[in-house]
């Protein structure tokens, strides 16, 4: 494959990662991170809480610039294409990051305008449970049902690129099905995902790759597979205990 193929090939989905580390004064919070997922391919990124986990998502969505290195998320630049990336990326972040004050319609309709894309809202508020919320303030919903809106804002964005920061957090077992399936349907059209977790069988269970950050660092990396979660598990706890010593 040329040079112009590879790259039309990452825009599908495919992120690459060469040295990438982030400091905060004299603390790094990531440390040289080296990683490449191609399109279609899935990582469970575990770790203890100050791992680094949601700093190195953020660098990914152009929301933090690295200290050091380089990288290329769907075929463009970390430094110098950074709307390419957002084009291209849609990040579920631990907290919602919804509008309070207007309704579950509206919000999903100034997403889609910010997308420029003209999204069937109506069908989309049926597939994550919320159509009978739709002209409900968010501010009035439960957690959970932020929750599904905010994964319906990710939905709307096909994006190909999937970042997903503790995906799972106050989701109901129907809201946990719809995320697996949607994940599963990101990486058939050869997107990738990266879902940074502390749920280690739903995130393994989810992903094809999986891998462990403590202090900054990936400290262990395998495919995931069959009878595998037990040595991650002992990984995990090893690394952990290693870190904090």
């Amino acid at each position: 494959m040329g040079q112009d193929g590879a790259r039309s090939a990452l825009r599908r989905g495919g992120i690459e990662l060469e040295g990438i580390g982030k400091a905060y004064g004299a603390a790094w919070a990531v440390r040289r991170v080296d990683l490449v997922l191609g399109p279609g391919e899935s990582l469970a990124l575990f770790g203890p809480n100050g791992a680094g986990k949601t700093t190195l998502l953020k660098i990914l969505a152009t929301l933090v610039t690295p200290t050091r290195g380089s990288g290329r998320v769907a075929g463009f630049d970390l430094r110098t294409e950074q709307e390419g990336i957002r084009e291209n990326l849609a990040l579920l972040a631990h907290g919602t990051h919804l509008y309070e004050d207007l309704t579950v319609r509206e919000n999903l309709e100034f997403a889609a305008a910010m997308r420029r894309r003209a999204a069937p809202l109506e069908a989309l508020l049926t597939r994550v449970g919320l159509a009978e919320a739709a002209g409900e303030r968010v501010r009035a919903l439960s957690s959970g049902m932020k929750r599904r809106l905010a994964l319906a804002k990710v939905m709307l964005a096909e994006p190909a690129i999937l970042l997903l920061d503790e995906p799972f957090t106050n989701l109901d077992q129907a809201a946990v099905v719809l995320l697996e399936g949607y994940v599963a349907e990101v990486l058939t059209r050869g997107g990738t995902v990266i879902m940074a977790t502390h749920d280690l069988a739903r995130g393994y269970a989810a992903c094809r790759r999986a891998a462990v950050l403590v202090n900054g660092r990936l400290i262990h990396e395998a495919p995931a597979r069959v009878g595998g979660l037990e040595d991650l598990r002992e990984a995990y706890v090893a690394a952990t205990r290693e870190g904090a010593g």
